[in-house]
């Protein structure tokens, strides 16, 4: 399967990746949120020399992770 290429959002998470501020990646179902985030983002940040240690990735629609979806339970797994 062809890999959809989505440079105009991957360069807007790279222009604002040092400011400071939690990004928030919003769309249509199935349009490629979660790809966009951890699959090329990821690569993005693997690609620059990031360590696996530094990347968090969560979903949290995925049942394993549902307490995490209580703020104080998250920041102490972050």
């Amino acid at each position: 399967m062809e890999e959809i290429k989505r440079d105009i959002y991957l360069q807007r998470l790279i222009d604002s990746e040092q400011n400071q501020l939690v990004k928030i990646i919003t769309g249509i179902r199935r349009c490629g949120k979660s790809y966009l985030l951890f699959h090329i983002f990821y690569n993005y940040l693997k690609n620059k020399g990031i360590d696996d240690a530094h990347i968090i990735g969560i979903s949290l629609d995925d049942v394993a992770n549902e307490e995490l979806l209580n703020p104080k339970e998250l920041n102490r797994y972050i």
